[in-house]
């Protein structure tokens, strides 16, 4: 077949199918088209691509913006670890706060094993009792006079009716008195009951018997009285404490004495119960005192 040159109309209209290679006529009954034709159809075919690529693009969604704060609001901070609570160090009484060997301090201890020194020593601030019965009318120690003076008065609005019946007693007082229990039932008995002359606790001025004007005078049923319980529960409260507890007898040398109460003042007495510790002898750490040494 002859082939015509560019920009010349050929005698048949037929053009090779891309496919096959066979001649097929035009749409147009025209001739091939032409380099310049098919550039422009190449350029309009790129640039309908175009196009719908942006189309498509302009459908697609757009990746989401990140948040921002609204005007005149704080982004959240993250909480601050709270700062731990410091915990109080546990009370610690002082145990030397007070002497337990002079004679005129409210924490001195005399037993069997302890005289007082001087063992005739008198205290120097002794005064009579205010507003409460007295049967001897016995002095005291002043401070220790005000306490118990409180400590019949809240008896007394609890329903029991407190007497004294014993309180200071002299180093000579002392002297009669344990000579006759001697005389009258032998030493080895009247040391389990009474003190010798020196190592007595109404020698300090700071002890008090009482009783409830019953049947339990100066004995050890007085402790199971309504007073006597009323007085063993209350007493630290005043500042005093049940000098010769039941049970403690190989400790303090002495028989109970549920009316013995012997002042040391409130911060002892309070101490001494809420640690559940019954003589001064264990609270300081002394030894016991069974037998004079």
């Amino acid at each position: 077949m002859k082939l015509h040159g560019l920009g010349t109309r050929p005698d048949t209209a037929a053009s090779a199918s891309p496919v096959s290679g066979a001649m097929i006529p035009s749409e147009a009954g025209n001739a091939a088209p032409s380099s310049a034709r098919r550039a422009r159809r190449a350029a309009a075919l790129g640039a309908a691509t175009l196009v719908a690529l942006g189309a498509l693009t302009a459908c697609a969604p757009a990746d989401p913006a990140p948040p921002t704060a609204s005007p005149g609001t704080e982004a959240p901070k993250a909480d601050k670890p709270a700062t731990p609570t410091p915990t109080a160090e546990p009370h610690a009484f002082d145990r030397g706060a007070q002497s337990i060997d002079d004679p005129a301090s409210l924490w001195v201890v005399s037993n069997k094993a302890r005289p007082l020194n001087p063992i005739d020593w008198a205290p120097g601030d002794l005064v009579a009792t205010n507003g409460v019965e007295n049967e001897f009318a016995q002095p005291l120690r002043e401070p220790a006079a005000r306490a118990v003076e409180a400590l019949i008065g809240g008896a007394k609005e609890a329903g029991h009716s407190v007497w004294i019946i014993s309180a200071y007693r002299d180093y000579a007082t002392q002297v009669a008195l344990y000579d006759g229990y001697v005389n009258r039932d032998g030493a080895a008995a009247a040391d389990r009951y009474s003190a010798r002359p020196g190592h007595s606790e109404h020698q300090t001025g700071l002890v008090v018997d009482l009783d409830d004007h019953g049947s339990c005078y100066l004995d050890g049923c007085f402790g199971d009285t309504p007073a006597g319980s009323w007085l063993a529960e209350n007493a630290a409260d005043y500042g005093f404490i049940v000098r010769y507890p039941e049970g403690k007898e190989q400790v303090t040398g002495f028989m109970p004495e549920p009316w013995h109460f012997r002042y040391v003042g409130p911060d002892l007495a309070l101490e001494m119960r809420d640690q559940g510790v019954t003589t001064l002898e264990e609270f300081f750490g002394l030894p016991a005192a069974p037998d004079y040494s």
